[in-house]
């Protein structure tokens, strides 16, 4: 089969990859779209250091299923997390952090930008008729969204800046904007503005902000200077809500953060059930967002577009 493989920091379409060898309890999917992500980004970047299929952002169809062969046929999406279920983060319901983990695409375990992959029937959720694939393809990032709702009670007298308006950033906005806060979002292009306004939300320049002027800031860049804007607007006793994976250090000022007594939230996955109801219901638009599309034969362009200022989701179509 073809896919897209990276090794040492470096990505190439390859063709004749064998087929996933299922184990027990896991599923063959036949992908349908697969969407390239800032982290997949930054693993080009030496996010991790990992060898193999990328990817793990998809809607796709079961096409084996020896454990639950009533799926087959079925479209799914799936979380991205593969655990074990007996350690005691497992155990205590934190599957999201199993100490013996493996992450889709990302660590010791092959993704999604390839013709079949594998995951196991217990991370996988089955898409309403009604959600096409470039929607559903758009669930484990718009879950990630949700996750922040779902950590921290955000009030409608809350004043929410948002740093960042990218892939993450705008489906973020979307669901802030449902908490009825006072909600502005950062950004540096006139696209992602267009965007907001259309949306009905305020968007802002980093300049014309004051320090210490939000409850809640959520950094969402995936830069250092993202992290050092979010750090200047979050006032005292706020907090500071962190959704960003990228390769390197980031210098931080511990004792500005003690002193000023700000609570800081680190936000991965989060819901898909959630995310997939929102899709259904139509609260949430991301066919806008979609910027381009490339069969899997033209993967490097579509990487190679997706790195380019200003895009925001290229997906990788598997579909003859």
């Amino acid at each position: 089969m073809k896919a897209l493989w990276l090794e040492e920091k470096q990505l190439r379409l390859r063709d004749g990859v064998p087929l996933p060898e299922l184990n027990a309890g896991e599923a063959l999917i036949r992908t349908h779209l697969a969407g390239i992500c800032s982290t997949d980004l930054e693993m080009l970047r030496g996010y991790y250091p990992f060898t193999g299929v990328l990817g793990h952002e998809f809607v796709g169809t079961v096409v084996e299923a020896p454990d639950n062969p009533d799926l087959i046929g079925k479209r799914v999406v799936g979380t991205i997390s593969i655990y074990c279920g007996e350690c005691s983060a497992c155990k205590a319901g934190r599957t999201g952090h199993c100490e013996k983990r493996s992450t889709l695409g990302i660590l010791n375990y092959h993704g999604v930008f390839a013709e079949y992959f594998k995951l196991p029937i217990k991370n996988l959720i089955l898409v309403p008729d009604s959600v096409e694939d470039e929607k559903a393809v758009f669930t484990e990032l718009l879950a990630a969204a949700l996750q922040i709702p779902l950590q921290l009670h955000i009030k409608p007298t809350d004043k929410v800046v948002l740093v960042g308006a990218g892939r993450l950033g705008l489906l973020i906005a979307q669901v802030l904007k449902l908490t009825g806060a006072d909600l502005s979002v950062v950004v540096r292009r006139p696209e992602p503005a267009k965007m907001l306004d259309k949306w009905g939300i305020t968007w802002v320049y980093a300049r014309d902000l004051p320090d210490a002027c939000a409850d809640v800031v959520v950094e969402a860049t995936g830069s250092a200077q993202g992290f050092a804007l979010s750090q200047r607007l979050v006032r005292p006793a706020g907090t500071l809500v962190l959704k960003s994976t990228f390769a390197g250090d980031v210098q931080v000022n511990l004792s500005k953060l003690v002193v000023d007594e700000v609570n800081v939230i680190g936000s991965r996955c989060g819901p898909m059930d959630a995310a997939l109801r929102l899709l259904e219901l139509g609260l949430v638009d991301t066919k806008s967002m979609i910027s381009s599309q490339f069969p899997i034969s033209q993967g490097m362009e579509a990487f190679e577009l997706a790195k380019q200022p200003g895009i925001l989701k290229v997906l990788i179509s598997f579909d003859a």
